[in-house]
């Protein structure tokens, strides 16, 4: 099928029948790598096959937490306000990035997460850039399942904003956020300490935020906040 449901040239009916995401990126991956080179498929991660999971076990579950599932139908884009975001590490875990929404506030995580700050820098962090924002510029938030937002309800508490968690191992559920931290990467690369100077993360954070979106209609992520802003009663 092809974007806005009209079917691709040769394609099957489908009468009425629909298919994942998930089943999609499972039949690609099923392929050997050879196959999917000689036919010029990759992936934008620059891989033919999926991370394995860490060794070590679960982690524990974060208390309360409600998946995407269960988030109000975001999928085309019309209701803004729907923000995406996860943290962006430094070196050892020492230090890392709060990365969250398509105009990519960025936010200092001093300390990184050591087992003795879980759950305390990244959401107290972040509680105090929603409520910098103007009223009506956030109504929900999609995290992966890490640990710095252990502490989601007191973030919910204080500024009304619905915490949702993406599944485990399911980037793709917050592709926007990816993408954009992919273009950060390109100053903070994997191994490198990230400062905890704000106005340098906020310079690095400028471009990925200045870059023209075809899901938004070719505005820039920094332009279309701007609109919303100024239409937001």
């Amino acid at each position: 099928m092809q974007r806005g449901g009209a079917p691709c040239a040769g394609s099957p009916a489908a009468d009425g029948r629909t298919i994942s995401h998930e089943a999609i990126y499972t039949w690609i991956y099923a392929h050997p790598k050879k196959t999917l080179v000689e036919h010029g498929i990759v992936l934008p991660s620059r891989r033919w096959a999926r991370k394995r999971a860490p060794a070590g076990g679960r982690k524990p579950p974060i208390v309360g937490m409600r998946l995407i599932d269960e988030r109000p139908d975001i999928d085309d884009r019309a209701v803004p306000g729907n923000w995406e975001g996860d943290l962006i590490i430094g070196k050892d875990g020492a230090s890392a990035m709060g990365a969250p929404g398509r105009a990519h506030h960025a936010l200092p995580r001093p300390g990184g997460p050591s087992p003795g700050q879980e759950g305390r820098p990244g959401a107290g962090a972040l509680t105090r850039r929603i409520r910098a924002l103007p009223d009506g510029a956030m109504s929900t938030l999609t995290w992966d399942q890490g640990s710095e937002m252990a502490r989601h309800q007191r973030l919910t508490a204080a500024t009304g904003i619905d915490v949702f968690f993406a599944h485990p191992h399911s980037p793709w559920e917050r592709g926007t956020n990816e993408n954009t931290n992919r273009l950060v990467r390109r100053y903070l690369p994997k191994g490198t300490p990230i400062t905890s100077h704000q106005p340098y993360l906020d310079a690095i954070a400028d471009e990925p935020g200045n870059c023209p979106r075809a899901t938004l209609d070719y505005l820039t992520p920094q332009e279309a906040f701007t609109q919303l802003i100024a239409t937001t009663p």
